[in-house]
């Protein structure tokens, strides 16, 4: 039974959190020290529920991953300039200050300041994924470096884990490549399922039993197995509909995953001053990112934004901290350090992702401009072409939209999405889809609007891009009507305040077509008519 206590404050931690407009995760780091303060301990079942929430993120990572991410040159290449950078630059700093005499480095040999160094290169997969998807931005041009960076420091971290216990993964690990070929026939189950608790079902199987558990008995990390079966099913299309089953398991279960980092250890003055004087190098980490990442052709905001999201620290540190304290190169003492250094660092780095457009906006006059010809594809200019309609969003509700006013109406329809598996996917299909971000301050000066388009309809699947989106169309002075579409009543008012010619919430306008086709196939006509 979990401690009631744990539960009493993450809720308060996470309410306050969302008073100050702060992350709710920001309270449960918050609540776990205030735990730990009062003399609570991490429990057992606490630390299971986190590894499994830790375990269900990375499954569903895979699930909306495209593995060709990983073998771009700004992911891998830019992973690997900056951990040897980052660790490289720790190292000389720590023995900077080892010779200025701070006590807490004072028996501290080389190797175990290179091995710090090591710690302090990583960012925090968790933190960093959970960020973007509150925003919606994990398939952004700049969400899907980060995470491409930060699964390739996964990698890297699988490797000095199996180097520094000395155990090699067993001879029959070899055998997970077995996995490729049975992956048809896990999508073909994942048909079969349909949508309700057995999908769900399967989906904790795959990440936990034939990822995590399997990969574990052969001596590979079990989580980064749970990343590999998931990756194995993204291309099915039902596997964007598992990924958001799991959604809020996966968000409850993280809850412990951030209490338990907390309750690691209480920090006294000491402690907290080299875990302040860590989270002041921070900044020196995040230049590091951003120098690598400009180094590719990507936008200043796809390497700004990228390097904002990455700017933290991992718990990895204190998986590396507890393997130099079992092997005698740290004192105990690093662990709480480590500790409290993370959870600042992620107070941090929530506060400023929360104002990363901002920030983009402000380094942007400062940095040198790129040559648009040599960017990527997908940051180039967009041609709107002879469109008359321009879809924002081409999901579910997006499509239908498209569809309506191309057969219906006879319109020339240009559809926008971020994620470029499904532009493929509908491009493929006919439909004329473009890759864009439009919650991306630049997307609209990329977005070459032709005289032609007068109408735009907003179909994204979150308030926030809607609003952000009607704000940008009127600054431009677009001259057509906008329409949106809104999951909740409380969002109509801003969206229609803004100027929206249209607001359509999308629970009762099903409802009342469900009732107009119910009421037309019975015969019965509107009491409107009855009365003319």
């Amino acid at each position: 039974m979990i401690e009631p206590a744990f539960l009493l404050a993450a809720f308060i931690g996470g309410f306050a959190a969302l008073a100050l407009r702060l992350p709710p995760l920001v309270g449960f780091l918050v609540a776990g020290f205030a735990l730990n303060a009062l003399g609570y301990e991490n429990t057992p079942l606490l630390e299971l529920i986190s590894d499994i929430g830790v375990t269900l993120l990375l499954f569903t990572i895979g699930l909306k991953l495209d593995v060709r991410t990983l073998l771009r040159g700004d992911v891998w290449g830019g992973a690997t300039l900056h951990m040897l950078g980052s660790t490289l630059l720790f190292f000389g700093l720590l023995a900077l200050f080892k010779g200025w005499g701070l006590s807490l480095l004072a028996d501290s040999q080389w190797q175990t300041l290179l091995l710090l160094g090591f710690a302090f290169s990583f960012s925090s997969t968790v933190f960093v994924i959970k960020v973007l998807e509150k925003r919606s931005e994990t398939q952004t041009a700049y969400g899907r470096l980060a995470i491409g960076v930060l699964i390739m420091q996964d990698i890297f971290a699988v490797l000095f884990i199996t180097g520094s216990t000395g155990k090699l993964p067993s001879p029959w690990a070899l055998g997970l490549v077995l996995l490729i070929p049975l992956a048809p026939l896990l999508r073909r189950l994942l048909d079969r399922l349909g949508h309700g608790e057995m999908q769900i079902l399967f989906g904790m199987l795959l990440a936990l039993v034939l990822g995590y558990s399997l990969f574990e008995a052969l001596g590979v990390k079990g989580d980064l197995g749970a990343l590999i079966i998931g990756l194995l099913l993204a291309p099915h299309p039902a596997a964007q509909t598992l990924a958001r089953s799991m959604f809020n398991i996966k968000e409850l279960l993280l809850v412990g995953f951030f209490l338990a980092i907390g309750l690691t250890a209480m920090p006294d003055s000491s402690h907290l001053a080299m875990a302040l004087l860590l989270l002041a190098l921070l900044p020196l980490k995040s230049l590091l990112y951003l120098l690598v990442f400009m180094r590719f052709p990507m936008r200043n905001r796809t390497s700004i934004l990228a390097t904002l999201s990455l700017s933290n620290y991992s718990e990895f540190g204190l998986i590396v901290g507890a393997i130099a304290v079992s092997g005698g190169l740290l004192t105990e003492e690093w662990l709480v350090v480590i500790s409290l250094a993370v959870a600042l660092s992620f107070g941090l780095s929530a506060m400023i992702n929360a104002v990363s457009e901002g920030i983009y906006r402000w380094l942007a006059k400062r940095l040198p401009g790129r040559d648009s010809m040599q960017l990527t594809p997908s940051d180039r200019p967009i041609e709107v072409g002879d469109a008359e309609a321009v879809v924002l969003g081409m999901g579910r509700i997006g499509r239908s939209v498209y569809q309506r006013l191309q057969k219906e109406y006879g319109l020339r329809i240009l559809g926008i999405d971020s994620n470029p598996a499904s532009v493929r996917m509908l491009t493929e299909r006919g439909f004329n889809v473009v890759e864009g971000d439009a919650l991306d301050s630049d997307f609209w000066d990329k977005l070459l609007m032709s005289p032609d388009v007068h109408m735009v309809v907003l179909a994204m699947p979150h308030h926030a891009g809607n609003l952000f989106a009607i704000k940008q169309l009127r600054s431009r002075q677009f001259p057509g009507k906008i329409t949106a579409v809104v999951e909740f009543p409380e969002e109509i008012d801003p969206i229609r305040e803004l100027g929206a010619s249209a607001v359509f919430h999308v629970y009762d306008e099903a409802g009342r077509a469900l009732a107009d086709s119910a009421a037309e196939e019975s015969g019965i006509e509107p009491v409107s008519s009855q009365l003319g």
